[in-house]
């Protein structure tokens, strides 16, 4: 049996912005709901447990409730705290654990088709949409021979499984930098990959030195200018400029980014600029796709150009699409 439950607003994930969107939304007097396929903030949920912010805990901040933290950066562990207290003070409805399978209907009448845990369907209906389903749920596979073995994963978590092990990990940004120093430090025996000449200029200013110096003196093994070429059950292929070689490994972390979910995108009837990174096509004043009725809030906006938008600016998207839905639609009694 299909339940229908009607909003004025529906917010498509539930993250920061996604609860940011939702929170100025009921401030303007609509009753909201937010679906997630997984938790709250289901994505900073699966960063490494022992992470830290690069930002500073004011800039996490959302519907103006202090974040108080003892640390200057604020960890994890902090940010799951604070995002379950707001959403604890606002009382956001939030269908957790809910995937969103279909939209159908259109500006007005929306019904978001949504399939639970123990594959339950569920009808949402409301008079507009939020999009703010972020990118980290999409690693960028790099088509590998062997990419499928259960030894090769996209996210990195915790160091303790790969003691003793010869781990590969592919990549040359934050997520690779970081992950190459906490398996190093907890026992692992750690080769860095990267297909460009060097590591990334971006890099967290107090990893980037730390890195260099493992890489410098050994402790960590790094290839430039080098690409994988094979993965298998006890070993890993390596394209370098010296020619291919083949290590032995028992682990890869492939952590070479991540996307929008640009087919679903698609599905909703909004447009991507194909000339301009992917970006979906909407009103910067109201964030109001091309698809009347259907708002685009956080990374998604940046289409390919993930570093562009962050907790610190989409955390500010839901103040402008509540005041555009508050001049078009009447608030329910």
């Amino acid at each position: 049996m299909v339940s229908e439950q009607l909003f004025d607003v529906l917010v498509i994930g539930a993250g920061p912005t996604g609860m940011a969107c939702a929170i100025a939304c009921q401030r303007q007097g609509f009753r909201v709901v937010l679906v997630d396929k997984g938790c709250l903030t289901n994505s900073l949920f699966h960063y490494p447990a022992n992470m830290t912010f690069f930002t500073t805990p004011e800039l996490l901040e959302i519907g103006d409730m202090p974040f108080s933290s003892p640390n200057q950066k604020p960890t994890r562990a902090e940010a799951l705290e604070y995002y379950r207290k707001v959403s604890e003070h606002y009382k956001l409805d939030i269908r957790q654990y809910e995937r969103v399978d279909r939209v159908s209907g259109s500006d007005g009448d929306f019904r978001v088709h949504t399939v639970d845990r123990f594959e339950r369907e569920h009808v949402h209906r409301a008079q507009k949409l939020i999009v703010a389903t972020g990118y980290y749920d999409l690693p960028n596979y790099l088509g590998l021979p062997g990419e499928d073995l259960p030894k090769v994963m996209h996210y990195y978590d915790e160091p303790h499984p790969y003691f003793a092990q010869d781990v590969l990990v592919i990549g040359g940004k934050n997520s690779a930098a970081i992950a190459a120093l906490d398996l190093w430090r907890h026992g692992a025996r750690v080769t860095l990959v990267h297909r460009g000449a060097e590591l990334h200029r971006h890099i967290k200013y107090w990893i980037k030195p730390d890195i260099e110096n493992r890489i410098k003196n050994g402790e960590v093994a790094a290839y430039f200018h080098t690409t994988v070429s094979d993965i298998t059950e006890d070993t890993v292929t390596l394209e370098t400029p010296e020619g291919e070689k083949v290590l032995p490994n028992q682990f890869v972390f492939a952590l070479t980014g991540y996307h929008p979910d640009f087919d679903f995108i698609e599905s909703l009837g909004v447009n991507l600029d194909a000339e301009n990174a992917r970006c979906p096509i909407c009103d910067p004043a109201t964030l109001e796709s091309n698809a009347k009725g259907i708002y685009l809030a956080g990374v998604i906006v940046a289409g390919e150009r993930t570093n562009e938008i962050f907790i610190e600016n989409g955390r500010f998207h839901g103040d402008l699409i509540a005041k555009d839905i508050a001049a078009k639609v009447p608030v329910t009694a």
